[in-house]
């Protein structure tokens, strides 16, 4: 485990260094998440909205070719169909 010493500032402010904001994907006017744990503090990265619905709107469209509803599987055993 990797552990580094980052001084707080008066303002109780810190800067992650730059390399882990790069492997965590921590943007400038990003946001994280800090979980207070037993022993410390947990400083989760979350992804960009922006890039998440852009995420669904690609799946959304690789899909929108397949046939069928949902439901067409309801009158299916997936475990029978699926035995050897």
């Amino acid at each position: 485990m990797v552990r580094i010493r980052i001084k707080v500032s008066s303002k109780g402010q810190i800067v992650i260094p730059k390399m882990l904001r790069e492997a965590y994907k921590i943007k400038e006017n990003s946001y994280v998440i800090i979980e207070p744990r037993d022993d410390g503090l947990l400083i989760k990265s979350i992804e960009d909205p922006d890039e998440v619905i852009n995420w669904i709107k690609a799946r959304k469209q690789r899909i929108e070719g397949i046939k069928g509803k949902l439901g067409d599987l309801a009158h299916i055993d997936l475990e029978e169909e699926f035995e050897d």
